[in-house]
């Protein structure tokens, strides 16, 4: 078995470097490498997260994203789920920023909130906020063990 100890970079092909750099920034990215050379621009946040920027795209779609936004559902990796601490305030930002939430505030079966909006390059983003686990919620009642005796 290979031992994974967890996620080194996400890839992602972009039409124009410097729009999509500029989008990610405002994210809280920050750009860690810039390499003429091999093409990529990598970015990284406070969080841990990195991203590799490529510039090999094939963009004659007509703005559309092949994996979202086709009827057809071809195989691949369809979006980036970044983990806020507040959706609601995350997705205040984002339209602040002057971009538009495409879905959500929507709650899942895990108790998870998560709203969706698009980079540059019509790749889907969503913020997801985790269950809130307050005490309240988990603590079950047990009787005392000295009441049993």
């Amino acid at each position: 078995m290979i031992n994974v100890t967890g996620i080194s970079h996400i890839g992602v092909r972009v039409v124009d470097f410097y729009c999509s750099v500029s989008f990610y920034k405002e994210l809280g990215f920050k750009v860690i490498r810039d390499d003429v050379e091999e093409r990529v621009v990598v970015l990284k946040h406070a969080s841990g997260v990195e991203l590799n920027l490529l510039d090999s795209v094939n963009f004659d779609n007509d703005g559309r994203n092949v994996l979202m936004d086709e009827t057809v559902r071809y195989p691949g990796f369809t979006h980036l789920a970044l983990t806020v601490d507040n959706v609601y305030e995350s997705a205040h930002t984002i339209r602040l920023l002057g971009y538009q939430i495409t879905e959500g505030p929507v709650t899942f079966g895990d108790g998870s909130t998560s709203v969706f909006f698009r980079d540059p390059d019509s790749n889907v983003i969503e913020l997801s906020q985790p269950l809130q686990k307050s005490k309240k919620q988990f603590d079950i009642p047990t009787e005392n063990k000295e009441s049993q005796s």
